[in-house]
């Protein structure tokens, strides 16, 4: 057996813990990938009149036509998921030059890695789909308004298709962590997981700048959902990206201005509230990528799930759509595909904020360690992982929750003939059940990094 391939699979097997999160985060992903795409054949296993299958037809035109933006929303949860690996491989991957291994078996061992990984989360992402597919079908079927029956469904060209797409996905990210790994000297490979990272452009001048660029894009993309709805919807792509750029550059002037504001305050020095500072700053640069990628795609989650229940639900609640009819005038097709983007944003937002806490927590280790070995007591160790947890939830959900009154405004202009009150249910329902699941998922995460830093540092 070639040495590249021994590597591998020991690697893969030794490092399982590490190797988890990013199969579980590939699955995730190929899971609702080869979900989106065979969306219309779930509805056809479904008992339809002529009409509804009528439909459900121009339904698949129209989840055929929004394939791409999806694959664009993977494509970025894959790359990320990829760095998160890198990182926690680099260590490994030094030890391997320092022992004299050459770069282009290096290379091989990493892509060798990344490729058996890849290929396992693509197989079991297509069969959690196909377990899936009741449960799926059931949504598409509560979105049209059919009849639901018991019933699995497989689609060969979903499959192939999902292949495709996942191969040329997990290809590039593949690519980009080999050349992150042979571009970086052993010495900064050693210790990336120990050196802090700083912000750049903090000074006084600069930050003003941001400020004022911050400003420019918010106005830009919640004036056009305020004023121009029909502009913000056909430039989504662009105003997507001005809203990411401009929630990043907020959430640095807070990394930037915050922490001076707390040291100067009285207590600042009681309990592990330096420490937790200082946790945070540690990893601030990453953290404010990550954060600002995950409150952009809560956002759209919600204003995604609002305008999916609105275009379909709510549009039969307020009686404009037979619902045993399915007319052409249904806009059943855009609500399941808002609703399938929601639940593909809120995915992907959960995996970039599960990553970057994982990812912080490991790297704090040996900090936690050297604080239970000078005594300090487990309450405050606990109430550390609380509060360093905290802050990367609560920063992303509230700058969320400004974007989400601008878009929910957006929506309610795009859905004028649903009624008010069915309207406010459905937007109060889309907003609360994305803040529980939030809270499920802050639970969730406290009681991982409260194991790895307290239990495993320990």
């Amino acid at each position: 057996m070639p040495l590249a391939i021994r590597l591998t699979l020991g690697n893969v097997g030794r490092c399982v813990r590490d190797y988890s999160v990013y199969f579980v985060t590939l699955t995730c992903a190929s899971c609702l990938l080869y979900s989106f795409n065979a969306a219309g054949d779930y509805l056809l296993a479904l008992p339809l009149t002529p009409a509804q299958a009528e439909v459900v037809g121009k339904a698949r035109d129209v989840t055929g036509a929004f394939t791409t933006f999806v694959v664009l929303v993977f494509a970025l949860l894959v790359a990320y998921a990829g760095r998160y690996i890198v990182r926690r491989r680099s260590r490994e991957c030094a030890t391997y030059g320092l022992l004299g291994m050459r770069a282009p078996l290096l290379a091989g061992v990493v892509a060798a890695e990344g490729a058996l990984v890849g290929a396992m989360a693509l197989a079991a992402g297509v069969a959690v789909g196909f377990a899936a597919s009741p449960a799926f079908g059931s949504i598409a079927a509560f979105v049209f308004g059919v009849p639901w029956e018991l019933a699995w469904s497989f689609s060969p060209s979903s499959a192939v298709a999902t292949a495709g797409w996942f191969a040329a996905i997990e290809g590039a990210s593949i690519a980009l962590s080999v050349v992150e790994v042979l571009r970086r000297p052993l010495v900064e490979l050693l210790q990336q997981d120990r050196a802090p990272e700083r912000l750049v452009l903090t000074g006084r001048a600069p930050t003003r700048a941001q400020a004022a660029l911050a400003a420019l894009l918010l106005a830009v993309v919640w004036g056009s959902c305020l004023v121009q709805p029909g502009l913000f919807v056909l430039a989504i792509l662009p105003m997507g990206w001005a809203a990411y750029v401009a929630t990043s550059l907020v959430f640095r002037i807070v990394a930037s201005r915050v922490p001076g504001a707390l040291r100067r305050r009285d207590g600042y020095w009681e309990g592990l509230r330096a420490f937790v500072l200082r946790q945070l700053e540690g990893r601030v640069s990453t953290s404010c990528q990550a954060l600002s990628c995950t409150c952009v795609l809560m956002a759209c989650a919600v204003c995604m799930v609002c305008a999916g229940l609105l275009f379909s639900v709510g549009q039969r609640a307020s009686g404009l759509v037979d619902p045993g009819a399915l007319s052409e005038a249904s806009l059943a097709p855009i609500g399941f595909v808002g609703i399938f983007y929601g639940e593909a944003f809120l995915v992907a937002a959960a995996a970039v904020l599960a990553l970057q806490q994982l990812g912080q927590a490991a790297d704090g280790r040996r900090a936690y360690a050297t604080l239970v070995e000078l005594g300090a007591e487990p309450r405050e160790l606990r109430s550390a992982v609380r509060a360093q947890v905290g802050a990367s939830f609560a920063l992303p959900a509230a700058m969320a929750a400004a974007h989400d009154l601008v878009g929910i405004a957006l929506v309610r202009q795009l859905a004028m003939g649903v009624a008010d009150e069915v309207f406010l249910a459905i937007a109060a329902a889309s907003l609360l059940g994305t803040l529980a699941l939030l809270g499920a998922f802050y639970l969730l995460c406290v009681r991982e990094c409260s194991r790895l830093l307290l239990r495993e540092g320990a």
